[in-house]
């Protein structure tokens, strides 16, 4: 594929199907990982475990070997964001493929974790914004996709064939009846904030509040209409892939997504993150303190 800054919304769609293809490959491997019955995380240090490394899977090596070998290839662009350079120019794209999004529930053998990789592209601003999002749940057979002003698609494969759909977010109006999701750190003080406005929230009446995982697969969730919103205190920068791809997602779906101030997601640090159908942003923000 063509290595250019100049592709039309047809194009990085074609590039994103491209990408979903090799996450799909990917997540075979680690979806092999997980089932069999050999140990399959390492033990860290407890200081690793601070910076977000709780767990050391092999799997994650072996995804972001075999992402950037095959993007190097088909369309390298800048590079990656890992080893972009300290200063960046307007129009300087680059990739940022996540480790397991869910790393818990992928140890404990559960369904719900997913593969990840965005685009970054730098704006006129240079400020960096995600233009191509994947997110692959290999377990689920699902995958969702989105390209900057191509919308968003969701692809779930099934035992009679692939199954294809726009994704559009619910239009429930209000709290009242609404199905919610939250996800919360692993670190005491963060996962309090969440538990808070969970617990707060039941005023607000909704029919229900999820708590499943991982963000990334929250997000577009929220895209395709399964979930109303989603937030989540402290989402640190090692989960800025899984945001990002998720991202994408929820904006080429019409949703909304910020910070819980309603400042918008900074790509560099950690952020209070706040998903919704576009619908329901105003009353669910109030409790978000």
């Amino acid at each position: 594929m063509e290595d250019t800054t100049t592709q039309s919304p047809q194009e990085l769609r074609s590039l994103a199907l491209t990408v979903a293809a090799l996450l799909e490959e990917a997540g075979k491997h680690a979806l092999h990982d997980q089932i069999n019955p050999r140990n399959i995380v390492q033990t860290v240090a407890d200081n690793d475990s601070l910076r977000g490394n709780r767990y050391k899977l092999e799997a994650d090596g072996k995804i972001l070997r075999f992402m950037s070998t095959r993007l190097a290839d088909i369309a390298h662009f800048d590079g990656f964001w890992s080893t972009r350079p300290a200063n960046s120019r307007p129009g300087q794209r680059y990739w940022y493929i996540g480790k397991i999004d869910g790393v818990i529930n992928y140890v404990r053998r559960m369904s719900e974790w997913t593969l990840t990789a965005a685009l970054f592209e730098f704006d006129e601003n240079n400020e960096p914004k995600p233009i191509l999002g994947v997110v692959h749940a290999p377990a689920l057979g699902l995958t969702y996709l989105a390209a900057k002003g191509a919308g968003a698609v969701r692809i779930h494969k099934t035992a009679v064939g692939e199954k294809r759909d726009k994704v559009v977010p619910s239009m429930t109006s209000s709290l009242d009846g609404s199905v919610l999701s939250y996800g919360m750190s692993f670190l005491p003080g963060e996962s309090q904030r969440a538990l808070d406005v969970a617990s707060a929230l039941v005023a607000g009446k909704p029919a229900d509040i999820k708590r499943v995982g991982p963000a990334s697969l929250d997000l577009c969730k929220v895209a395709d209409g399964t979930y109303d919103a989603y937030f989540e205190p402290m989402l640190h920068v090692w989960d800025i892939p899984a945001i990002a791809a998720g991202t994408v997602v929820v904006w080429e779906a019409q949703g909304t997504l910020s910070r819980w101030d309603g400042d918008r997601i900074h790509w560099r640090h950690d952020n209070d993150v706040v998903a919704t159908n576009g619908l329901i942003v105003r009353d669910l923000k109030q409790y978000l303190k």
